[in-house]
């Protein structure tokens, strides 16, 4: 089982490629390294680029909406005879205070382990090890998600275990207190079997967390969590923490479940080699009579609102790492409250990532770093925007005076070009289309889109991401990054810091950009 914890593989990811922006969430080309920096910035042109034509078909993606609620995705492809059946629901960190933090991910723990048909030993459950379906589950901030993916005639099979592991689990109390009342001896044998179960997996997940804090890299994470969103940061942190988790009980999977884990907050993703007519079928019969939700969980559990950063600040994290890391974070656009800021963030992040970027020439080709990145992670409930950077102890200080030389310029009108612009619009549609080879994979792509933008932000974005222009992107810069409050952070060692002379002073930008409180 995976939880998301997306700043800690940003970070890692710097070594290599950095991390695409999580909107695309699949095949981001390397950060290859630059030409010297000798070179003078190429100028704008005169005459604009020509808008690149559509490189990637439009998806031929068929939806349902029963009355219950639950909406079904189908994404059908016979290329290969292999069927991926996943659930998405909107749960994750962002639903949870700090008494049910890792709540969702203990949950999503839970999900394939006993359930009726477990407990019951239908018939078809003793065969599901030996039909090479492939099944698992992740937890991020805004969705969890669980997947089966098999070959063609074994479709039904893991539509049924979906059924039983989404709507019965060992923990349900309705068909819990059924056993109960028609066979107590079993129940006592079920109760201790689902109890075990639990105990097994919130040992799991509590090991999970502290192979997390094990590595000095998920530091810088937990402080950027905990300074960027310093009001409600267990909204922001997908793995939970220990004390909540080992503390947790059945009951409170109960709880979980009976507000979230419901058709009206959920949906039926399907790609592969089936037809629309065949996937709403089987989910009709399956899901059809799913008990709709009286309430929408998040009318009646309204999620937080992030408050800005009064203030710019920064910190020294020190752990026995041989470089240094510097993260710079600011809170970003939110879908649904500023949706054009998202298509910006996710171009302009692409052209800084380019090989000859000016970004790139002046950090990277420059030797004041030996890689350095830029993202945006789209969210619902404010999404954080992330440069990060990999430099040594003797040039530290010249490279955060660089970097934040460089945000300084973001906007100037020269800083990248028509074909840099255009280019990174070709590029992110390009990733596009290869993340769809292996549909697989695609669904989780679909599941993420759902759960944080919905449909129809997913179907629009390439050719909003075509209309992306230089003011728009002039807006987004002005409006999230440049003299805006932001976090700082450098993650080294005593002895580097010693080598440095690095400050929180210089984290912060010198105070160029040490701005005032942000006014949205």
């Amino acid at each position: 089982m995976e939880s998301s914890l997306k700043r800690f593989l940003l970070i890692l990811l710097l070594l290599g490629s950095f991390l695409a922006p999580a909107a695309q969430l699949a095949g981001a080309p390397p950060a290859s390294w630059q030409k010297p920096r000798g070179t003078q910035a190429p100028r704008v042109q005169q005459k604009p680029a020509t808008p690149q034509t559509p490189l990637a078909p439009e998806l031929k993606l068929v939806n349902k909406v029963l009355a219950n609620g639950l909406e079904i995705i189908v994404l059908e492809d016979h290329s290969v005879p292999l069927v991926t059946v996943e659930l998405a629901v909107r749960n994750g960190s962002y639903t949870e205070p700090p008494e049910l933090n890792g709540l969702s991910h203990l949950y999503e723990h839970m999900f394939f382990k006993a359930n009726r048909a477990v407990v019951n030993s239908e018939e078809y459950v003793k065969d599901i090890d030996s039909l090479g379906i492939v099944s698992n589950g992740e937890t991020k901030e805004e969705l969890v998600n669980y997947y089966f993916t098999t070959t063609t005639p074994n479709f039904p099979v893991a539509m049924r275990f979906m059924r039983d592991a989404a709507r019965y689990p060992g923990f349900d109390g309705r068909w819990f207190e059924q056993l109960r009342t028609s066979d107590p001896e079993r129940f006592q044998r079920v109760r201790g079997f689902v109890e075990r179960q639990f105990e097994s997996e919130r040992e799991a997940v509590i090991a999970e967390l502290d192979r997390h804090e094990s590595n000095p890299y998920g530091f810088l994470s937990h402080e950027m969590t905990n300074r960027l969103f310093y009001k409600y940061p267990t909204r922001k942190s997908p793995g939970g923490t220990k004390a909540t988790v080992r503390t947790a009980t059945t009951e409170m999977m109960r709880l979980i479940q009976s507000r979230y884990y419901v058709p009206n907050n959920s949906a039926i993703v399907v790609t592969g080699d089936v037809t629309p007519a065949e996937a709403f079928r089987a989910v009709e019969e399956l899901f059809g009579d799913w008990e709709r939700r009286a309430k929408d969980p998040f009318a009646e559990f309204p999620l937080v609102e992030h408050p800005p950063l009064p203030r710019s600040e920064a910190a020294i994290i020190k752990q026995p790492v041989q470089n240094i890391v510097v993260n710079i974070g600011w809170h970003g656009p939110s879908v649904g409250k500023d949706d054009a800021a998202t298509y910006a963030a996710d171009v302009f992040s692409f052209i800084l990532r380019q090989p000859n970027s000016r970004f790139q020439r002046a950090l990277t080709d420059s030797g004041l770093v030996t890689g350095a990145g830029f993202g945006y992670y789209t969210q619902r409930n404010v999404g954080p925007i992330n440069l990060i950077a990999q430099t040594t102890p003797d040039k530290a200080r010249a490279a955060v005076r660089a970097i934040y030389d460089e945000i300084a310029h973001f906007d100037d009108p020269d800083y990248f070009t028509d074909e840099e612009l255009e280019s990174a619009k070709a590029l992110l549609e390009a990733d596009d289309l290869y993340s769809r080879e292996k549909l697989s994979e695609y669904a989780h792509t679909l599941s993420f889109w759902w759960a944080s933008t919905g449909l129809e932000y997913f179907r629009g974005y390439l050719g909003r991401l075509r209309a992306t222009s230089r003011p728009d992107i002039s807006r987004y810069i002005r409006t999230y990054i440049q003299n805006k409050p932001h976090v700082g952070l450098a993650l080294m060692s005593e002895e580097s810091l010693k080598q440095s002379g690095l400050t929180t002073e210089d984290l912060i930008g010198n105070g160029t950009q040490n701005a005032r409180a942000a006014v949205r």
